[in-house]
């Protein structure tokens, strides 16, 4: 069980010290410290940091919130950044040092994507927010209203939580708000105002290898050198996409090696990308056409996915500045059109275009 420290000491407007009545809505919030043993748990929930000590990335943002949290100076939070880069793990961590047992009665967790409407807002967010807090040792504490996702919150619940007596402002004295998110633009300019944010930034591929070498530890796996930099690749600093391939991959093969992930995940392998470019690169029209429609249908690949890899290698290849922004330019049209289920096969001629015409402009250069 996590140990409780001093939590903020906040009187009701009556200046009594009572106990709040359990809170039956929104999510239940885990309280064990120590991760679920069984075999059926996902790993993004087995290994979710229990403490903030088992944060590993963005050490300056844990360590701020800690000292904040810990001095009785916690403000609303805004945490906000791609997928996978622990948002929600630092504030879940966070509240099990301030609660710890009590942590199911003071908190109200709620994925703002399923709980987006105002309803929400006007109903379970103000009935918690207006209960009394749990008493620590004779003095009430803050409690936390987390709204996950909260940039899927439609803008008539985002505006309720400040207009009129303005939820937020009102209930200060006697709760805290954390909303994470991906997309900050979609939080309201009043609501981001109101609040304290903290940008997290995808994962440097240390602190990956470092996360998954723990899991893979722990769990007894077989992962070469080549297996772990293929999940190190593409999970594009996303821990969680990170531990789900590794889960996944291990399900499927005895041993993890990096044919086995791109396999599992359905991306075209490094050598598959090379010598994809090989051919735009330099056989006639017909015969790339020909070649990639037959590597794609024989290995289950989506053009979108090589058209991506194909980008990033792109990167790898000498060739003038303007050469590289045109080609890269078109591509990016071309993975926009599939996006919006364009024909593969007249995006797939427009891929050997793209290089054709790069080819042409690498001759004209004498390169």
């Amino acid at each position: 069980m996590a140990k409780v420290i001093d939590v903020m000491d906040i009187d009701d407007d009556n200046g009594n010290f009572n106990s709040a009545k359990p809170n039956l809505k929104g999510k239940n919030v885990v309280v064990s410290a120590a991760p679920p043993d069984t075999r059926a748990t996902p790993w993004v929930e087995k290994y979710r940091p229990q403490s903030l000590d088992d944060v590993a990335a963005h050490r300056d943002i844990v360590e701020t919130i800690d000292r904040l949290a810990s001095g009785n100076r916690l403000p609303h939070l805004l945490l906000y950044g791609p997928p996978g880069t622990g948002k929600t793990s630092t504030v879940l961590a966070m509240a099990r040092k301030l609660y710890g047992n009590k942590l199911q009665n003071m908190v109200l967790e709620l994925n703002a994507s399923d709980d987006r409407g105002i309803d929400v807002v006007r109903q379970q967010i103000q009935d918690f927010a207006s209960t009394q807090s749990i008493s620590f040792g004779g003095k009430s504490a803050v409690k936390l209203v987390l709204l996950d996702e909260a940039d899927a919150m439609t803008k008539d619940a985002q505006f309720a939580l400040r207009r009129g007596k303005i939820l937020i402002e009102k209930y200060t004295k006697s709760n805290r708000f954390a909303l994470i998110c991906n997309n900050v633009n979609k939080i309201i300019p009043a609501l981001q105002s109101r609040c304290t944010r903290f940008r997290f930034a995808p994962l440097d591929a240390v602190h990956v290898r470092d996360r998954l070498r723990h899991v893979i530890e722990s769990e007894g796996l077989d992962v070469p050198e080549n297996g772990m930099k293929a999940l190190v690749q593409l999970s594009n600093g996303d821990m969680r996409k990170a531990l789900n391939i590794l889960q996944s991959t291990h399900m499927a093969c005895q041993q993890i090696t990096e044919e086995a992930v791109y396999l599992c995940t359905g991306n075209p392998l490094p050598k598959d990308i090379e010598q994809i470019s090989h051919w735009l690169l330099n056989e006639p029209f017909t015969t790339s056409s020909q070649r990639i429609s037959e590597m794609k249908t024989r290995k289950g690949l989506a053009l979108v996915d090589i058209v991506r890899e194909v980008t990033m290698f792109v990167f790898k290849i000498k060739m003038p500045p303007a050469v590289r922004i045109q080609l890269i330019n078109d591509m990016a049209d071309i993975e926009y059109r599939l996006s919006m289920a364009c024909n593969d096969k007249l995006q797939l001629g427009s891929l050997i275009a793209a290089f054709t015409r790069a080819r042409g402009s690498l001759v004209a250069a004498g390169t």
